[in-house]
């Protein structure tokens, strides 16, 4: 068996104080780092690591050249923000492992957890995901926009605060306002809403408002939004408010 080992690794939300101490270890323990462009440059440089940044639709060729590099007897780290687990990398790595080379079964694959941008924006908010919770990625580039909007009306539908990846880009500006028409139609209520924008960082903002009052231009690709359940409350207090959703449900509750 190579003596290579493969860590998909989560960097977090944006603050490099929420980096794991597992996923420093393995950058530190690295020959080769790989990753999309705005990630793999949260790595520093060092003698003997090779940096591989690509654009951000090449997930497979990613997963392929880091396959190979470990079964070359390289120490190979793939890098996601947040958790590679949740619409990121370690999904096209075994996509790529299980329709590759029979001998990349052998080797030392791990995933390294990482916060996630859905939890470091609800932190910063305070609880909305404090009850049931769904999470749903709004980009289309890999399933129709049929399958996007149906998943958002069941959710809706079954009562779920929602977490929003991917809400908005330019290719798709008008996505998150057909997804919050789709929530109007099922919710009738003002449950709501937050937009998290860049949390963890310097550009970091939080600004809450009310379903019937959301536009999809609130939010850019660097946007978390969050809408609430029937039952998520807004605290407003000095300072910042506290959005929650409390943990109980009363009897009949339908």
């Amino acid at each position: 068996m190579s003596a290579g080992w493969l860590a998909i690794a989560g960097l977090g939300p944006g603050d490099e104080a929420l980096v794991t101490p597992e996923v420093s270890d393995a950058l530190a323990q690295a020959t080769d780092v790989i990753g999309y462009i705005p990630y793999v440059a949260r790595v520093a440089p060092r003698d003997g690591l090779a940096l591989h940044a690509s654009d951000n639709r090449v997930e497979l060729d990613r997963a392929t050249l880091a396959l190979e590099l470990a079964a070359r007897g390289r120490r190979v780290v793939v890098v996601s923000s947040g958790d590679p687990g949740v619409f990121a990398m370690a999904a096209a790595v075994f996509e790529a492992l299980e329709a590759g080379d029979a001998s990349w079964r052998e080797l030392d694959i791990r995933v390294l957890p990482g916060i996630t941008a859905m939890l470091a924006a609800a932190a910063r908010a305070g609880a909305p995901l404090g009850h049931d919770f769904c999470a749903i990625n709004l980009s289309d580039n890999l399933k129709p926009r049929s399958v996007v909007e149906r998943r958002v009306a069941l959710a809706a539908e079954a009562d779920f605060a929602i977490a929003f990846y991917n809400p908005r880009s330019r290719a798709r500006p008008d996505g998150l306002g057909r997804v919050f028409d789709v929530l109007r139609e099922v919710c009738g209520d003002a449950r709501p809403v937050l937009f998290a924008r860049a949390v963890t960082t310097p550009e970091e903002s939080l600004r809450i408002v009310a379903l019937p009052d959301a536009r999809g231009e609130m939010a850019d690709m660097r946007t978390m939004v969050i809408v609430g359940s029937s039952r998520t409350r807004v605290i407003e207090r000095v300072g910042a408010p506290i959005l929650y959703t409390p943990r109980w449900m009363p009897e009949g509750t339908p």
